[in-house]
């Protein structure tokens, strides 16, 4: 803590958003920057205070506000959403700015100025599920407004929040049709080119545990598209925010931005295999077409070839067998390793000291049965990237060099596998191979057009070749070819470090904390995190970082945060005067 006291109280809390902040600012930074500084002083502001609300927190693309009364915060936020429409009269479209409102009543924890709290969180998360220029009420708050504001409140039933164990139910402005996002950001405008996501495929096997092998072959469906140049493929991780949810076409189609879905169930017996899939048209809920696939455990990879190239021509007649035939990759024909690999997929991903370790120990059973399967190999690299990175390891170059060995493995035997080469470019960027990292990672990408994780490496890679302008636009692509990743929050620490190295403090710790907002146990963010919160004159926020950080890494020094981070020397050397600064040992 940083005072040693924590005071609590009832509150009803506003989380307000500015839709498409990035964009914004993007296209006009120091216009945009004027033009959110008006809106706070024109709108936010007088409204708040007419209505005895309190700003507590101000991020660069929203804030925190409390009020003593539900009441007022409801009609706060209604006024605040009926003046934009004044506030935007005379700009350019893509200059206008759209707000997002979320509102809970609930506990909250105050540490000096800031506050904390599931209350705060869940508005958070409402705010995150609102439509642009909406406003979104919990079901607590809506109890005790009902009624008692002139506009009216719409259900919504209940919606499972990021992060938040419960269901909570919700309540709209302005109508009762309003969209959703998972995102903060704008909705997705389909592409210029066929865009499609496989969704996750049901398990109709009598067996639960073969949930992963149908897991496997949404992977499979999804590399395979991805690397036909023509098509928009969203994500593997986006699409499996998906799953076990039910699904509305349409609603998903508006949320990822894409024109066509594919979704499908597995069933899997002793010996026997069958695959049906059908293509959805997102835009009408019209069904193109469906089939059915049988065969025998031998023939998955063939079933996957013959899936991917009906789903190519469904979309898009102009492209042709044989460029089909081009992009198809099979992997080993071990479906030991296979099964063993798909397990430990999900886990290499969550970027956690504990899932790393579980998904090592499945990818050494999976080498265990084939020791030169590339995709295991590749991931068994990356994931000891991950413990050198992130301190979670003494020896740290030992597990640099295990990753390294892993990662030429892999390429030695699959030399054109975009995921293989940007794990690769990865490793080698650890090891400060900086151009053998990037012509790698640009391969995968000439590969894999869709390859949202080659961007954010490349992105990584600008960032720790000191040309933090040039890696933002990679991370922001990232983010919109898989724009409901769980590793986005790894995009936004990109982010969050680009303005580090650009020395852009204030902006570095929103970021920084978007991140942790999205992943609260990526407890190595605060490496950073504290010394930019001290650099941007946040000392209180910094020393409660800094106990966070010391609490998971008690052993932490300045000499083993330069040995694991990979950015240039005078960048480091700038991070760590504020880590001196904030009680650091230098070893």
């Amino acid at each position: 803590m940083t005072n040693g006291h924590t005071d609590r109280q009832l509150a009803a809390i506003m989380v307000l958003d500015v839709v498409g902040y990035s964009r914004l600012m993007g296209k006009d930074e120091e216009g945009t920057l004027a033009l959110l500084k008006r809106l706070r002083s024109t709108v936010v502001s007088p409204q708040v205070a007419a209505y005895r609300g309190r700003i507590v927190k101000v991020m660069g693309d929203g804030a925190i506000i409390i009020f003593a009364s539900i009441i007022d915060a409801v009609n706060a936020a209604i006024a605040i959403q009926q003046a934009m429409v004044k506030f935007n009269a005379g700009h350019e479209t893509d200059m206008m700015v759209e707000l997002r409102v979320g509102l809970n009543l609930g506990d909250v924890m105050r540490e000096g100025t800031d506050v904390y709290g599931d209350g705060v969180n869940i508005a958070a998360r409402l705010q995150e599920i609102c439509k642009s220029g909406g406003v979104v009420l919990s079901a607590g708050a809506y109890e005790q407004v009902k009624g008692k504001v002139a506009e009216t409140f719409h259900g919504g039933g209940e919606r499972t929040l990021k992060n938040i164990s419960q269901p909570v139910r919700v309540y709209l402005w302005p109508s009762p049709d309003i969209d959703y996002v998972q995102e903060s950001g704008l909705t997705p405008s389909l592409p210029d080119k066929p865009s499609i996501v496989v969704l996750p495929f049901d398990n109709m096997s009598a067996d639960p545990d073969q949930e992963f092998f149908a897991d496997g072959v949404v992977e499979a469906l999804t590399a395979a598209l991805s690397r036909i140049r023509s098509f928009f493929v969203i994500a593997r991780n986006s699409a499996f925010t998906y799953k076990g949810t039910p699904k509305n076409v349409m609603q998903i189609g508006r949320e990822l931005g894409v024109a066509y879905l594919l979704e499908g169930s597995v069933q899997r017996a002793p010996g026997r295999l069958r695959i049906t899939v059908q293509l959805i048209e997102t835009g009408t809920g019209a069904h193109l077409w469906a089939e059915k696939y049988d065969g025998t455990d031998e023939e998955i990879f063939e079933l996957q070839d013959r899936i991917t190239e009906q789903v190519a021509g469904a979309i898009h007649p102009s492209i042709q067998k044989a460029e089909i035939e081009r992009v198809n990759r099979k992997p080993s024909g071990n479906l030991g390793a296979y099964d063993y690999t798909m397990r430990a997929m999900h886990h290499v991903w969550m970027l956690d000291k504990d899932e790393s370790a579980t998904a090592l120990g499945l990818l050494r059973k999976a080498l265990e049965i084939d020791p030169d399967y590339p995709l295991a190999l590749a991931l068994s690299a990356w994931s000891w990237a991950q413990h050198s990175v992130y301190n979670w390891v003494e020896d740290i170059s030992s597990a640099k060099r295990r990753a390294l060995q892993h990662a030429e493995r892999a390429a030695s035997m699959s030399a054109e596998d975009p995921l293989i080469l940007a794990v690769l470019g990865s490793v080698h960027t650890f090891a400060r191979n900086f151009g053998a990292a990037r012509t790698l990672l640009e391969r995968a990408i000439s590969l894999d057009v869709n390859a949202a994780w080659a961007h954010s490496r490349i992105g990584w890679l600008e960032v720790y070749s000191d040309r933090p302008e040039s890696a933002i636009p990679h991370f922001e692509r990232a983010i919109r070819l898989s724009p409901l990743d769980p590793m986005n929050f790894n995009n936004y620490v990109g982010i969050a470090s680009a303005h580090q190295v650009a020395e852009d403090y204030a902006a570095s710790a929103d970021y920084f904390s978007r991140a942790l907002t999205e992943r609260p146990t990526a407890y190595w963010i605060h490496r950073n995190l504290a010394p930019v919160l001290l650099a941007a004159g946040r000392k209180q926020e910094a020393d409660a970082s800094m106990q966070v950080l010391m609490a998971e890494f008690p052993d932490f020094t300045i000499t083993k945060f330069k040995d694991a981070m990979v950015f240039s020397p005078p960048a480091l050397e700038r991070i760590a005067v504020f880590l001196r600064h904030l009680g650091v040992p230098e070893s």
